[in-house]
């Protein structure tokens, strides 16, 4: 089984991207929103968080964990590895390097929450593959809550996107690189704003070919198909991302408390 956790919502997108590649492996999703946006959180928070999820996914019987969720993985997913050095974990970190080799301005713009833009993660990835480059960051942590409360494809929602979007694109980025997995779900809001100006990078579709390819060598991609989505607090809001992502009958449980 593929364990994947998230926040909220957002790391249902690459949710859809493993579905796609591997229609046949079994998956249990856990959305902690609850305790969302992960953002504006310690790191210490993060990461406590991160383990517990983990071991429920864990006892339920996943044997790889996707940490879909760059405030996680900026946070935790190191700790993680050394903290159960038995288990396979995928990662997010912001796709600065595609972005960087493919901008003709030589600016990018990284939009994330202020936990992923001011983690050690990266300011390695920009240190790695930044050389050459302004790399220039965008916190929109309101972005998260737009997706968490069903506000897409609406005024609002287009105010919100313009807003952070077009400071980078003034400054002259011509590659938006979405840093939280929660920002995919915008996508059209995005694209209206940065047609004809910028191109999307998406890290999404790259983290779950990894994720397959380490499901693979376990011999877990391939299952019953089965896919299980749990959350805390509520499923507001669940339906219209299933229905973007194209996850066709998922067995959803909500759990009161957190993980």
């Amino acid at each position: 089984m593929i364990g994947i956790f998230d926040s909220g919502l957002g790391g249902l997108t690459v949710a859809g991207h493993i579905r796609r590649l591997a229609p046949t492996a079994d998956i249990l999703y856990f959305g902690d929103r609850a305790r969302a946006p992960y953002g504006p959180r310690s790191a210490e928070e993060v990461l406590a968080f991160s383990s517990e999820i983990t071991r429920r996914l864990l006892d339920a019987g996943a044997r790889v964990i996707v940490v879909a969720c760059n405030t996680a993985s900026a946070a935790a997913l190191h700790p993680l590895r050394e903290q159960f050095p038995d288990t396979q974990f995928v990662g997010m970190e912001p796709a600065v390097k595609p972005a960087a080799s493919h901008t003709t301005s030589g600016v990018v713009g990284v939009v994330a929450t202020a936990g992923t833009l001011n983690g050690a993660l990266y300011e390695s990835v920009v240190a790695r593959f930044g050389s050459g480059v302004t790399i220039i960051g965008a916190a929109c942590p309101d972005w998260v809550d737009l997706v968490e409360t069903g506000d897409m494809r609406t005024e609002r929602s287009a105010e919100a996107v313009a807003r952070c979007l077009e400071p980078l694109l003034e400054q002259g980025a011509d590659r938006i690189v979405l840093g939280c997995t929660h920002f995919p779900l915008l996508g059209d809001d995005i694209a209206r704003v940065v047609e004809g100006r910028a191109g999307i990078v998406d890290p999404g579709p790259a983290v779950a070919r990894q994720t397959i390819r380490v499901a693979s060598r376990l011999g877990i991609d391939r299952g019953d198909g089965h896919l299980a989505i749990q959350l805390t607090g509520d499923s507001r809001g669940l339906d219209a991302v299933i229905e973007l992502v194209g996850l066709a009958n998922p067995e959803v449980a909500v759990i009161s408390g957190s993980a």
